[in-house]
């Protein structure tokens, strides 16, 4: 049975370029660094950056994104950050809570998030979209 996410590895072309982007921009934990790689902590979550000589040019076309969690108060202040760092936004946020979607400089599919599962749940029961089920 699956117990979490244990990490969630992301190939990069430029490491020092997106080493700078994890740690500086959005500020993820540096732990530990070598010519090809570097592990980093985003809240508990293990990141891991691996050099890769043949990464995608741009974003993939689907939804597929990774969404990190801020506060409310960090929001705001995370977007302008994300904006004068030069970030692509690639979707308007359409949920409850508010989201900023862009990518990373490899075209990764990023989200900044301010709310939760729970919360997520108790507005799809206000307003529920067609076919939703709930489990729990």
């Amino acid at each position: 049975m699956i117990t979490g996410i244990n990490h969630i590895t992301l190939s990069v072309k430029d490491l020092e370029a997106s080493y700078a982007f994890y740690t500086e921009v959005l500020g993820c934990r540096p732990v530990a660094k070598w010519p090809k790689g570097a592990y980093m902590l985003a809240g508990e979550l293990w990141l891991a950056l691996i050099m890769e000589p043949h990464v995608r040019e741009q974003a993939l076309p689907e939804y597929t994104h990774i969404a990190f969690t801020v506060s409310p108060a960090e929001f705001e202040t995370m977007v302008h950050k994300l904006q004068t760092a030069g970030v692509e936004s690639w979707q308007e946020n359409r949920s409850e809570g508010a989201s900023f979607y862009f990518t990373d400089p490899n075209g990764h599919k990023l989200e900044i998030h301010v709310s939760d599962l729970a919360a997520r749940l108790k507005a799809a029961k206000v307003q529920p979209w067609e076919g939703l089920e709930f489990f729990c």
